[in-house]
């Protein structure tokens, strides 16, 4: 029997293949349990949608309940038939594929699929650009687009989703998602493709490290497997795509590490396809490094550092689901002591998080020698809160912050671009880790700091409150190790 092919098997293809893979064949017993973060996310979600339906202004056919999932489908077709004007909850099937999208609204005869997300519509939005659309809604929109026509109940490319902030993002998938995309259509097509052969065991799937690892339910296991075929996916950066495109030469970690550099560049040409020859140099010393006994990391071009003085380490917590930055975080170094300042919203609300970020703004305007982040959340955060409470700080003043020659942030100005690290990634628990340091919390996350929050929100549990401002204080304490750690490393090169 076919297996049918639905919305969340795209959403995880757009995550990580593999995913696919086991989900559909692998053993339940080897799965992690899900993230208290995922239920999280799940729950606001299913909270969300109740609030977008609840405040529908026009009358809609609600099939969220019925059960049997059969009985569903049949009453939604029968919807379809007489020409309801919106329906919510709806089952649908053509063929192999089998879809629950969210809302179908008519228009004329024909009907456009939507669905309800309890994120930010668009993806990469920023202080150039609105962003664009993310793959993995669209890949869901698109199966449910698919279906209607096969049924002949749409036509044309056109389908939307409501996001958190209660608007309507189209998403036509007959354009693209970026100027270098095809049509989101073909995307969607592609991927259907891909999908299809791997449920048809007709295409193998691999494991390699990626950023979605942190919450996939498979992360042990899956890890375990990385670990014992030495997957090149271990070295920072380099990713599942690079990973594929090097797999037949080189297969490992290993073997990267020892092939000579005349066999991977000839002058300045790359001798391995799909891989230029700075970065396959760059990928092979990483390799090097991670075969190395006790290697350590250092700098590969001069750099320097404020002098000591009055040192401000910032981190920030931010709650997406609520769209709230809900605590500001501070170790402050001057004379060889050092105090942890937090800034904590209480509540959820604009009141306390504009206080908040007041005493945030006021302990940095009160002067320091040198402020460091670790990435440009910190910079994007403040902007941010810039534009909602201008009465606390302008725009423009953030910017000027963030353009003095004392604000560095470890990441972007030194590790990325100026660091090698015997290290699977570089994110600053890696780092710190390497160099000693330990969170006091055995589940430091940022994920976890929003679901604690959200815990504290509706409890009001003062150890909640401290676990948060603990794992706060860490994460800065760890950016001043850190800082300590590299502050005297050597400048050198790979050979």
């Amino acid at each position: 029997m076919e297996i049918p092919i639905t919305g969340s098997m795209l959403y995880s293809y757009a995550l990580c293949p593999h995913r696919v893979t086991l989900d559909l064949f692998g053993d339940p017993a080897k799965r992690d349990p899900v993230s208290p973060f995922v239920e999280l996310l799940w729950e606001r979600g299913n909270l969300y949608e109740r609030e977008v339906v609840e405040g529908f202004k026009v009358p809609f056919l609600n099939l969220r309940g019925v059960e049997p999932a059969e009985e569903r489908e049949r009453r939604t077709r029968a919807a379809l038939d007489s020409g309801e004007g919106l329906i919510y909850g709806g089952r649908l099937s053509a063929g192999d594929l089998l879809g629950e999208p969210d809302l179908l609204r008519r228009r004329g005869d024909r009907y456009l699929p939507g669905d309800i997300k309890s994120g930010s519509g668009l993806e990469g939005a920023g202080e150039e650009s609105g962003g664009k659309p993310k793959k993995h809604y669209a890949y869901q929109l698109g199966l449910y687009l698919d279906i209607l026509k096969a049924l002949g109940r749409a036509s044309g490319s056109e389908t939307f989703i409501i996001d958190i902030h209660g608007e309507e993002v189209p998403y036509d998938l007959a354009l693209s998602r970026g100027p270098k995309s095809p049509p989101m259509w073909s995307e969607y097509r592609d991927v259907l493709d891909e999908v299809r052969a791997i449920s048809r065991k007709e295409k193998s799937t691999r494991p390699g490290l990626c950023a979605a690892c942190k919450l996939c339910h498979w992360r042990s296991y899956c890890f375990a497997r990385i670990k014992a075929a030495d997957d090149l996916t271990l070295i920072p950066e380099l990713g599942r795509s690079r990973r594929d495109n090097l797999a037949r030469r080189l297969p490992t970690v290993r073997s990267l590490a020892e092939t000579a550099p005349e066999k991977l560049v000839s002058g300045k040409k790359s001798l391995v396809s799909g891989v230029g020859a700075g970065m396959i140099l760059k990928f092979r010393e990483r390799a090097r490094l991670l075969k190395t006994p006790g290697a350590g990391p250092y700098f590969t071009e001069e750099v320097f550092f404020p002098p000591p003085g009055r040192e401000l380490f910032y981190d920030v917590e931010t709650d997406p689901m609520r769209d709230v930055c809900y605590l500001h975080g501070f170790v402050v170094r001057e004379n060889g002591r050092e105090e942890f300042r937090g800034f904590f919203a209480d509540r959820p609300t604009e009141e306390d998080e504009r206080r908040a970020f007041a005493r945030a703004w006021e302990l940095i305007a009160s002067g320091f020698t040198a402020l460091y982040v670790y990435s440009s959340y910190e910079r994007t955060t403040l902007k941010k809160l810039a534009g909602r409470y201008p009465g606390v700080a302008a725009v423009e003043e953030v910017g000027e912050l963030f353009s003095r020659d004392g604000v560095i942030d470890l990441y972007g100005d030194l590790v990325k671009p100026k660091m090698e690290w015997p290290t699977n990634d570089y994110s600053i628990k890696t780092l710190a880790k390497f160099l000693g340091f330990q969170w006091r919390d055995p589940d430091p996350s940022g994920a976890s700091s929003i679901q604690w929050y959200h815990q504290w929100t509706e409890t009001g549990d003062e150890a909640l409150k401290k676990r948060i401002l603990e794992y706060n204080e860490d994460d800065c304490v760890a950016m001043r190790v850190l800082l300590d750690g590299i502050r005297d490393l050597a400048v050198r090169g790979g050979d």
